[in-house]
């Protein structure tokens, strides 16, 4: 008699029943997609509109991270659908296990949660040897914070404007790189609302820095709200994705 497999769980400690290895996999995150399109791409069979890296990444879309087809991701017959605490919605997540699916949601706001928990997803629930890339992040990450050198505000939003706070993703990445997250502080949400007249302040921050997601801050469009604190623009991805974009973002961090 063949032996039982072990019961496996997600970040959240929510059951997730595969008998096997899974095979066909739905992506309802885009760090987790192009993690996946990295690592084994044969796997993959579908993903959100908003996974668009690697750019010829050829599969089957399911809408988006907030409004997932679920009628979409149920036809792909999917062995597994990975999704994220804070990109996806719970009623999704419901909603997809009452149809018999089962899901693997991750939970992460520290780049040490990121590794960990993409080796335990690879390992444990598509049961694949450990990419070079993930390797190659573990090093770029790893070691001690550094006492900050910089202060910056990261808007993601604006009209209303709002910022990256703490505990977050972007905060812990940020921090590991000698940048200190301002404008956003613990207790009043992970991305609380800001006036920008009060982020545009020297006594609070040394730079902006002006991502291109979610919100897509421009030359045109963001710069020109900061009179008194200069500004930089940068890729969303490299501050809010995890995956193979943390190994670039270790490189152009440094850089910057």
């Amino acid at each position: 008699m063949a032996a039982t497999r072990a019961p496996l769980r997600d970040d959240l400690g929510a059951p997730v029943p595969l008998a096997g290895p899974a095979r066909r996999v739905v992506s309802l995150v885009p760090s987790l997609t192009e993690a996946l399109a990295a690592t084994c791409p044969d796997r993959l069979v579908g993903a959100t509109d908003w996974c668009t890296h690697p750019a010829d990444l050829d599969v089957a879309r399911v809408r988006g991270t907030k409004n997932p087809d679920l009628a979409a991701v149920a036809a792909l017959e999917p062995d597994l659908v990975v999704a994220n605490k804070e990109e996806n919605r719970e009623l999704d997540v419901r909603r997809m296990r009452e149809r018999g699916l089962a899901v693997w949601v991750t939970d992460i706001e520290t780049v040490p949660q990121s590794l960990a928990s993409m080796a335990r997803l690879l390992g444990e629930a598509l049961e694949v040897p450990e990419p070079g890339w993930l390797g190659e992040a573990r090093a770029a990450w790893s070691g001690p914070v550094p006492a900050p050198t910089t202060r910056v505000v990261v808007p993601v939003w604006r009209d209303p404007w709002m910022v990256v706070g703490r505990p977050t993703f972007t905060a812990d990445l940020l921090a590991r790189c000698g940048y200190e997250v301002v404008g956003g502080e613990v207790g009043t949400g992970r991305y609380p609302s800001a006036d920008v007249a009060t982020l545009d302040d020297p006594a609070l921050a040394d730079l902006v820095l002006l991502p291109d997601e979610p919100y897509e801050f421009t030359a045109a469009d963001g710069p020109e709200a900061f009179a008194r604190v200069p500004t930089r623009l940068v890729s969303g991805r490299l501050l809010t994705w995890y995956g193979p974009a943390l190994v670039e973002a270790r490189i152009s961090l440094d850089r910057a």
